[in-house]
């Protein structure tokens, strides 16, 4: 089994660092960050955690190519798999629509423009010259690397929709699906096998990691509503996909999105989270997480990637976790 920790963009950097060290400590195998538009930066903070550790793999979750373009990425990506020490996993995907229509970004065909990028970045860290002429990427062939990356670090693909987790089958070499709920991986499984399928390849050679919301507390209320929060905020961008196997539809977070977007009262929109939307992950002490979760073990999972908010506590939730649910597991 394989465990990673993900984090939003939201904390002041210096937490990530004692954070990131505690998830090395308990055994975690990944750190994650998000990149969330008008948050902090993921890569400024994943370069922080890079020089504060020595063997967890960092990662971004996930740059978009809209708003950082494609070869800044590989640059990026490139310098910060080097001052890492070769530990830097690439998140990527093309971003959550609702929130680029903040800053007036339409996607146009959004598979295509990850393909593209995906290819064009593979190709500048080989080495290779990455002109295209693409239907999003139009490069001359003097788009390459001034300088020679020591590898291609590991790709991954964040997805929600059925043709992005698809794309994690086709392309990726590790997935990011997110599994709200945690049973929501009978959906997404079979879409990833389809794109496996599709491209000749087995899906051992794919580091599926079941991405969950949790929240770990004995303090079963006060775990439920910093759960609230992420659900408030993020609830109305999740797709379809997601709000069916919860049995809900965008109408249901129209209310919530007003508050949060419009009237800017996160407090007035968690009080409008039902329990069937906290339901989108899980809430409670250890066992109440062990027992969500082992259903996923029986399905074969074998990737188990634990996200926020983690509890009202994260660095108490990392040692939780670390020190009971881990091993229970591994055991």
């Amino acid at each position: 089994m394989k465990f990673s920790i993900r984090l939003n963009n939201d904390l002041p950097p210096h937490e990530y660092i004692e954070l990131a060290q505690e998830a090395e400590r308990w055994g975690f195998d990944q750190f994650w960050v998000s990149d969330d538009l008008f948050l902090r930066s993921a890569m400024v903070i994943l370069t922080a955690v890079a020089q504060a550790t020595k063997r967890i793999e960092i990662g971004s979750c996930i740059l978009n190519p809209y708003t950082l373009n494609p070869a800044q990425i590989a640059m990026e990506v490139a310098t910060l798999d080097e001052l890492s020490g070769y530990r830097f996993n690439l998140g990527i995907s093309s971003g959550a629509g609702e929130f680029l229509k903040w800053i007036g970004i339409s996607q146009e065909k959004p598979r295509t423009a990850l393909i593209e990028s995906i290819t064009a970045i593979r190709k500048l860290l080989s080495g290779e010259r990455a002109a295209t002429s693409g239907s999003f990427l139009k490069w001359t062939d003097e788009a390459y690397m001034r300088f020679t990356p020591r590898r291609v670090p590991p790709i991954y693909i964040g997805a929600m929709s059925p043709n992005m987790l698809r794309t994690i089958g086709e392309l990726a070499d590790g997935g990011l699906p997110l599994l709200f709920p945690p049973e929501h991986y009978d959906t997404v499984q079979p879409y990833i096998a389809e794109g496996a399928a599709k491209a000749d390849r087995s899906l051992d050679e794919i580091d599926i990691a079941a991405c969950i919301w949790c929240s770990v507390a004995e303090d079963k209320a006060a775990a439920e509503d910093v759960l609230k929060e992420k659900v408030a905020y993020y609830g109305h961008a999740m797709s379809d996909l997601i709000w069916s196997r919860l049995g809900l539809t965008a109408e249901d977070f129209r209310a919530i999105e007003v508050a949060v977007m419009a009237e800017n009262n996160l407090e007035k929109a968690k009080t409008l989270v039902t329990p069937q939307m906290l339901q989108v992950g899980v809430s409670g002490s250890p066992k109440d997480l062990i027992r969500r979760l082992e259903g996923l073990v029986d399905r074969g999972v074998k990737h188990i990637s634990f996200g926020p908010p983690l509890g009202p506590d994260p660095l108490l939730a990392i040692r939780t976790i670390g020190g009971q649910v881990l091993p229970y597991f591994r055991g």
